[in-house]
């Protein structure tokens, strides 16, 4: 039997809610996580993503809105805001890179092997008119896109598979204008997290690191997938306290957490990313998050490994030439 098949059985046996697990991922997709320029340094990080050769692979792209001196607003990519509005926009640096790649995809169709690509959009800033204006780029591109039919009621349709899936978060407004705004018999072309849980209200952070390891897998994952809210998106320390910086060596009990997790959201027919697993010297980085880092190659492949095994859909890092050579 196939990994996800006995991970289907165990949650039929757990009394699950779905009998079959997200479409589209055999295997765990490699999510290359901050995927674009940082203050005009690292603008390599999407050539090098897709010189990997996975297909599928998950690409993050952060986008910020900007307003000129005249008033007008456009979406670019930034990992912060404000942005200073010099970075490159989201038209330019991702959707004209991936152009040969998806001119090419829909000239000798294969639509069993799409989506070929994911982006994930993470707005740092959550405008109605950033929402438009994105929605709007997409329709420009949605021949590319995977989409499903927007219905009467929240009922989960079939995808029509195109060779770019565009997934989004949770942001304020941003279902108005994905999925409540678009027409019955319309199609819907990004989609949503469900909510997050609320785990605690304390700001104090040991309060909040035991509040996200002793919250059991159905109070972190309250809810399933609707038409718009198909995937859930975690920090690592729901698995290990404290996340990445404070990790000991793993466990097997870190195992069953991070397997429980994972059988818990695909029950609901979700697929679930875990971010960001990366293992590096402190001066090894390129730009990367002190706190999304295990220490060293040797702390962070087991936890890859796990990953793996676990069958997590998207498996974020900043290394993407290690992290392939395992899912290769």
């Amino acid at each position: 039997m196939t990994t996800r098949l006995l991970a289907v059985l165990f949650v039929l046996a757990l009394g699950g809610a779905r009998a079959e697990p997200p479409p589209f991922f055999a295997r765990s997709l490699l999510h290359a996580h901050n995927c674009y320029p940082a203050e005009g340094k690292w603008a390599d990080r999407i050539d090098r993503a897709l010189a990997i050769g996975l297909r599928p692979i998950a690409i993050e792209q952060d986008i910020a809105w900007v307003t000129d001196s005249v008033g007008v607003g456009r979406s670019v990519v930034a990992h912060a805001a404000p942005a200073t509005g010099r970075e490159p926009s989201l038209e330019s640096y991702f959707f004209e890179k991936l152009r040969p790649v998806m001119e090419n995809a829909l000239a000798t169709p294969r639509p069993a092997t799409w989506p070929l690509v994911v982006l994930h959009l993470d707005f740092k800033t959550n405008e109605g008119a950033h929402h438009r204006a994105i929605w709007e780029l997409l329709g420009r591109h949605e021949g590319w896109l995977t989409t499903a039919p927007r219905v009467v009621g929240d009922a989960t349709q079939p995808f029509t598979p195109g060779p770019l899936l565009v997934l989004t978060e949770n942001g304020a407004g941003q279902s108005a204008v994905f999925y409540d705004e678009v027409p019955v018999g319309g199609r819907l072309r990004i989609f949503g997290t469900v909510p997050p849980a609320v785990l605690t209200s304390s700001t104090d952070r040991e309060a909040q690191w035991d509040a996200a390891i002793n919250a059991s897998p159905e109070t972190l994952i309250p809810s399933g997938t609707t038409n718009y809210r198909r995937w859930i998106n975690f920090p690592w320390m729901v698995v290990e306290r404290g996340g990445q910086a404070r990790a000991a060596d793993w466990t097997t009990a870190d195992d069953r957490r991070l397997r429980s997790i994972v059988s818990r959201a695909h029950g609901l027919g979700l697929w679930v990313r875990f971010y960001t697993l990366n293992g590096h010297s402190p001066d090894g980085g390129q730009g990367w998050t002190a706190s999304y880092n295990f220490g060293s190659l040797d702390a962070v492949q087991p936890r890859w490994r796990a990953a793996i095994a676990a069958g997590i859909d998207f498996i974020a890092t900043d290394q993407y030439e290690e992290l392939a050579a395992y899912l290769k």
